[in-house]
Formats: structure tokens, sequence, C-alpha cells
């Protein structure tokens, strides 16, 4: 499964375009070959050089993945918003507690509802992740599984966090290994990345104070690739973290797709503060990420993480606009057309709730990129404009 560092062509990298000195210094050794270290991905973060970094990124992500991105026809279930960490993840506004006001459980009926979108056969993908229930545990989640796969067995199950799968773990008494076997026998196909926060003891502290660990975080996921589970991970950033946890996280990612090689994509994820204590303590209203950081974020996983193969921007989180922009930062992957999306929503996303395959070919065409349909383990389904792809220019 192992992947490994992949190997890029950087001879028609501008290096011209790169006006920190620093960033140039690490571009030369990026095109020499040379992997990076800690102390290189602060520097990256220190920077203000956004359009050197962007232009390094760029190529990376061009030999690795050319002129072409890809999306998935996918569709977002929250099946709960009941959750044990209601008073302790300070940065959430999605999460009730069982008996107060907007507290919701699917029965299996109305997971059924929700699912029907796909009923036309255009939905490839589903996304489903929620609250930490006590009342939704394996047997749970193992039924929800096997009706949507009973009931729509064309569609790709990528469901819960590994936070969700250490909570069913300690209810049920299981091992992390044991309910990832359950629910894979049940239809779990892959598992998605959120729950990771920032995984600095100090930052969980404070936005999520009984939260999975990082290290546990990067435990289940470990469990998960040794049974072959694929898997996404993240960062979330713009809250309270220091440019250094950010290098930290990234390194522990980077450190276990070394081991494994069972990560699909990294996907950076911008905090919102509305609705949410943390928002309220920190005095901030609206988006609280800049597009420079949002950009920033996007270009130095790129170069960094270089055992990644995708990178994906979350519209939801950062704006179409936004995401446009980092096709150009590195990003091979957009997220996908969703249909109704609740979590990022809660807590002052003003982005749509979902987005049509329309809409999202005219954003990556707008950003003169070839637009393609993939599977959720990034295999192309489908391509668009073939005939009308822009040839990727010297950069």
């Amino acid at each position: 499964m192992f992947e490994g560092k992949v190997a890029v062509d950087l001879r028609a990298l501008a290096f011209d375009r790169i006006s920190d000195g620093a960033v140039r210094r690490i571009a030369e050794r990026v095109a020499a070959g040379e992997r990076l270290g800690p102390a290189d991905a602060l520097t990256m973060y220190q920077s203000y050089d956004v359009l050197g970094l962007g232009t390094l990124a760029d190529a990376i992500n061009r030999a690795k993945n050319g002129n072409v991105v890809t999306f998935a026809s996918n569709q977002h279930i929250n099946p709960t918003n009941i959750c044990t960490l209601r008073t302790t993840c300070t940065f959430c506004g999605y999460a009730r507690l069982p008996k107060e006001a907007g507290a919701y459980r699917y029965t299996m009926d109305q997971v059924l509802e929700e699912a029907a979108h796909a009923a036309d056969g255009l939905t490839k993908e589903y996304h489903i992740v929620g609250g930490l229930d006590m009342k939704a545990g394996l047997a749970y989640y193992q039924e929800m599984f096997r009706t949507l796969k009973a009931n729509f067995p064309h569609v790709h199950i990528k469901a819960l966090t590994a936070v969700e799968i250490a909570h069913i773990a300690r209810i049920e008494k299981m091992s992390w290994k044991d309910v990832l076997i359950a629910l894979r026998e049940a239809g779990l196909d892959t598992m998605p990345g959120g729950g990771a926060e920032t995984f600095s003891a100090a930052v969980r502290e404070k936005i999520a104070g009984k939260k999975l660990a990082g290290a546990d975080y990067i435990g289940v996921h470990r469990a998960a690739h040794e049974l072959g589970i694929r898997t996404n991970c993240t960062m979330l950033y713009g809250h309270v973290e220091t440019m250094q946890d950010r290098v930290d996280h990234l390194m522990m990612l980077r450190d276990l797709q070394d081991e494994t090689g069972g990560f699909l994509a990294y996907i950076p994820l911008a905090y919102h503060p509305d609705d949410n204590v943390l928002g309220a303590e920190l005095g901030r209203k609206g988006t609280s990420t800049c597009g420079t950081d949002d950009l920033k974020m996007l270009a130095i996983g790129r170069i960094f993480l270089d055992n990644f193969k995708h990178l994906k921007s979350h519209w939801i989180m950062v704006t179409q606009a936004m995401s446009q922009i980092g096709l150009h930062f590195g990003v091979n992957d957009l997220e996908g057309t969703v249909v109704r999306e609740k979590i990022y929503h809660a807590v002052g996303a003003h982005t749509p709730q979902g987005m049509t395959l329309d809409a999202l070919l005219t954003l990556i065409r707008g950003a003169g990129k070839q637009p393609a349909e993939r599977d959720s383990f990034y295999r192309v389904l489908r391509t668009f404009d073939a005939d009308a792809i822009v040839t990727p220019v010297p950069v």
C-alpha cells in the first residue's frame, strides 16, 4: 500500500517568480529531489511571498496531476447532531444535547429519504458524519450502511471520522480495529478525515478539551489503513493554533503516510467563528481566515506533503471563488456536489449547501483546467472538454 514520496520534474519552474530568497532556496531543493524538514515548513508559513509559494505548489501539482481537476458526485448525510462533546468542543455550533431544542437522530426511513437523491444514479458517494450520540452505536451504523447498500448498491460509503470510530469503540467496549472490521462488513468503504482539528495538545485543550487526542486520531487511521480502508486527513486552521502547531500537524500526517500510504487526500479546513463559543471568546464575527492564509495553507500542504498525490479545497469553507483560485496553488480536487451540508453551515458558512454539476464544471473551466469526475479512490470516471484543454504553460 505504501506510495512514498512522489517524484516531480520541476525543470520548467521559473525561480525568478519567487521573490522571497528563503522560499526560492526551498524551491531549488525541492527541484533537486531533496525532502523538506519541519524548519522549511515553518519558513514557508512565515513567508509573505504567497505568489512564490503558489508558483512552487502549482508546478508540483502540474507535475503530479497535469491540468486535470477532479471532483466526486457526492452527497453529505449528517444522521445525528446529538453529541457528548456539546459543551467542550467550543468551535462547534452544530452539536446538541439529547433534550436540547433542535436535537435530532435520523431513523432509517429518514436516512433513506435523504439518500434518495442518489436514485437517479448520478450520486456516487455518501459522505456520512455526525455527532457522538450515545444511542448511535455500532448497531445503528451497521443497519444504516446495510440499508444504504441494499437500496443504492452503486453508491460508495465514506463514513465516520476517527473520533466517531473511537466513540463507538468506547461505548461498545471494542477495539478500534474490531469496530472497523464490523463496519466494513456492513458496507463501510472509506473514511473521511474530519475530527483532526489541530493535533497540538494545548490547542485541543482550548478548543476541544475531551476530544480524541491527536495521537489517537493517527492511531485510528493507522488501524484503518492496516485493514485496507483508505482515508482522508484534514487540519482545522485559523483559530488559536500557532505556525509551529501547523508544522507539527503536517509532520504527523506525513509520517503516517510514509508508514502506511493509506491517505487518499489532504484537506485544510478553515475555522468559522460564528455561532460557537470559541468565536465569541475570541471576539470574532464572520470568516476568521483571510485569503492569503487560505492560499498558503493549500500551497504549503502541496509542497510539504510530498507523499500525497491529492490536495482538496473544501469550497463550502472558503467559498467557490477562493477554491477556484486555489486550483493555481496546488489543488487538484474540489469537494463535489454535496447536495445538502449541515455542520459547517451551522457555524456561519454562507456558501450554498450544494453545487450542481454545471456549476462545478463552470468553476473548474474558469480556472483554465480540465474537469474530470472521479470515484472515491480518485480513479477518473469521465472527463469533460477534452478538445478544449488549456495547454499548461511553463511556470
